[in-house]
């Protein structure tokens, strides 16, 4: 049984890996108490996340961050400053397959738009304080990214 494990851990970092890029947004306004932020939601996994997606054919970075987050969203937006990115590992369902991705973020601020249009990928998509989306968020590498952005937001007030 040992050995067999022995075997299989030293087989594992030759495991395929491929790597993933997607680009997303950091959307706020100022709300009533401050900085908001929009978040989008999966009732069925309890998933509060930003929005974000894959580059199609040949779009820049940013090209991929606004499409996604105003498909996402429903909103129109105008696309600000890069925050930086997030990185982290799965597996792929489909083929067992090591993914390691790179996750862009900009920016956003809405111009128009509704987020009674957002597209089918979430149920719901709502703007919360920056206290309550920190406590809603799935993913602290997100929550990370949202307050590095909304420091750099303020740091322009």
């Amino acid at each position: 049984m040992i050995a067999n494990l022995l075997e299989w851990s030293a087989m594992a970092p030759r495991l395929n890996t491929e790597m993933r890029e997607s680009a997303g947004g950091v959307v706020y306004r100022a709300g009533t108490s401050g900085l908001e932020v929009l978040l989008c939601g999966r009732r069925s996994q309890r998933l509060w996340a930003l929005p974000k997606g894959t580059p199609e054919d040949t779009e820049t970075r940013e090209e991929t961050a606004l499409r996604e987050a105003e498909e996402e969203t429903g909103l129109q937006l105008k696309i600000g400053k890069s925050i930086g990115a997030i990185e982290y590992q799965f597996v792929c369902s489909k083929n067992f397959t090591n993914c390691h991705k790179k996750v862009y973020y900009f920016l956003m601020e809405p111009i128009g738009g509704d987020t009674d249009n957002h597209d089918e990928e979430f149920d719901v998509v709502s703007w919360f304080s920056m206290r309550d989306a920190a406590e809603k968020m799935s993913f602290q590498n997100e929550v990370e990214i949202v307050k590095k952005g909304m420091a750099m937001v303020e740091g322009q007030s």
